[in-house]
C-alpha cells in the first residue's frame, strides 16, 4: 500500500511539472529586432558614444499576433544579443573594441544596461554578448525605445564600420 501510495504520488508530481512546463511554453514568445550601430571613421582612442538608434516596437501587433495584449505581458527579458561585423567585403573585424556596453532607453523610463562585453578578444567578426537579465516589459510595451551604445576603443577606426545588432527577447505572458 505504501508503495503504491508512493508512486501515486510521484505520478502526480511529475503530471504537474510536465503540465506547468508545456503551459509556460504556450505563453511565451520570442520577438526577434535587428539594427544597424555605424561606428563613424576618426573617433579618437578611448571612450565613446555611438548615435542612438531608435527602435519602434508595434508591441500591440506583436501581442495580438501571440494571443495575448501588453497588460498580461509578465516578463521579458533580452535572451541574446549578437553583434557582428556587416561590411563581409571589407576585411574589418572587432579589434578596434576594448569593451562594449548596450543601454536601453524609452520615454518616461531610466536607462537601463542590457547588455556587455568587458574584454573583447581581438580577430573576430562576431560577439555574443553578456546579458544583465533587467526586466525589459515596460520598454517593449511602449511605441519605441532607443538602444544606445558605449565603447572603449583600443585603435583608430579608419572607415566606416556597420555593426548588425541582432536582439531577441524573450516574452512570458497570460493568454488573452
Amino acid at each position: 500500500m505504501k508503495k503504491f501510495f508512493t508512486a501515486a504520488m510521484l505520478l502526480v508530481l511529475f503530471a504537474t511539472v510536465v503540465a506547468c512546463d508545456s503551459i509556460d511554453d504556450l505563453l511565451t514568445f520570442y520577438i526577434n529586432e535587428e539594427e544597424t550601430i555605424v561606428v563613424e571613421s576618426n573617433f579618437p582612442i578611448g571612450l565613446v558614444a555611438f548615435a542612438p538608434i531608435t527602435v519602434p516596437t508595434n508591441s500591440e501587433e506583436t501581442f495580438k499576433n501571440n494571443k495575448t495584449r501588453a497588460e498580461l505581458v509578465k516578463e521579458v527579458t533580452l535572451n541574446k544579443l549578437t553583434l557582428t561585423i556587416a561590411d563581409t567585403a571589407k576585411s574589418a573585424d572587432f579589434d578596434f573594441l576594448e569593451s562594449i556596453e548596450i543601454y536601453i532607453q524609452a520615454d518616461g523610463l531610466d536607462e537601463v544596461r542590457i547588455a556587455y562585453l568587458e574584454e573583447v578578444p581581438l580577430d573576430v567578426k562576431t560577439l555574443n554578448m553578456n546579458l544583465t537579465n533587467a526586466k525589459l516589459d515596460e520598454f517593449l510595451k511602449k511605441d519605441s525605445y532607443t538602444i544606445r551604445t558605449a565603447a572603449v576603443l583600443r585603435n583608430t577606426v579608419v572607415s566606416d564600420v556597420n555593426i548588425n545588432a541582432a536582439m531577441r527577447f524573450k516574452v512570458t505572458a497570460d493568454p488573452i
